[in-house]
């Protein structure tokens, strides 16, 4: 059995998926907030925002806490095609999970099937970027421990998308962030806790692109994406704030006697 190591950098990368977690959460519920106050086309346009800002931030967090788990005997190589697959399924389906809710009548219904869907999702993705990896051994799973890391992913999921409805303020937000992104954690975590693996030495060269040729580069790209969106929405007025600046504009005539 080779020796796996979740933190070979130690707490570098913990720390940094965590906080790009959290970042990905306070964007989407931000977005999901600008989008249920808005109508039409702007609607769709803050909705597609924070399916993006929480898909992306979700796989960063896997890939980024990826970079530090590594197996005595072995080196580790990703499939390219593979991991962006994972990254297209986590946009994916938590933009069906976001438009239910955005769109939805029936908000209580659509909570339930958006967080069930999204969570699947997340699950989804965390075990394709794992399917990803290449090295010279069996992977097996604990499967209590696999299915303990999806229930965590439905709750995660139906919990972002309870607080995108029911939550308003910036500190509320940001608390809602903050344990969003150790929910997620968690689940990346538990998943990875249910992995073992069975080291067969080789000589043959493995497939794929080194964590540090594909994944580091991919996810700064990403986490820099979520840095200038969080700066371009903190920065945007809210629907509240152009009506009093519209208001403040118009002229004032005078009364008439």
């Amino acid at each position: 059995m080779g020796h796996l190591d979740h933190a070979t950098f130690g707490w570098l990368t913990p720390v940094l998926s965590y906080v790009m977690a959290c970042i990905g959460a306070a964007l989407g519920l931000r977005c999901t907030v600008r989008a249920l106050g808005s109508t039409g086309r702007s609607r769709r346009n803050w909705l597609l925002t924070a399916a993006s800002a929480l898909g992306t931030g979700i796989w960063t967090m896997h890939f980024v806490a990826m970079l530090g788990f590594s197996v005595s005997g072995t080196d580790i190589r990703y499939d390219v095609p593979l991991t962006i697959l994972s990254l297209l399924v986590a946009v994916v389906v938590v933009s069906a999970g976001v438009f239910a809710v955005g769109y939805s009548r029936d908000r209580n219904r659509a909570l339930l099937l958006g967080g069930l869907t999204t969570g699947l999702g997340v699950a989804s993705m965390h075990y394709l970027g794992m399917a990803a990896v290449r090295l010279h051994g069996d992977v097996r799973y604990d499967p209590m421990l696999v299915g303990l890391s999806v229930l965590i992913a439905v709750v995660a999921a139906t919990a972002a998308l309870w607080a995108a409805l029911n939550i308003r303020s910036p500190v509320a937000v940001t608390i809602a962030s903050l344990v969003m992104g150790a929910a997620v954690s968690s689940m990346h975590y538990t998943g990875m806790f249910a992995v073992s693996v069975h080291v067969t030495p080789s000589g043959t060269p493995l497939t794929g692109a080194t964590a540090m040729q594909f994944i580091f580069p991919l996810a700064v790209g990403l986490g820099s994406y979520l840095f200038l969106t969080s700066a371009f929405v903190a920065l945007s007025p809210t629907a509240g704030e152009r009506e009093e600046s519209a208001s403040a504009q118009r002229p004032v005539t005078p009364a008439t006697r």
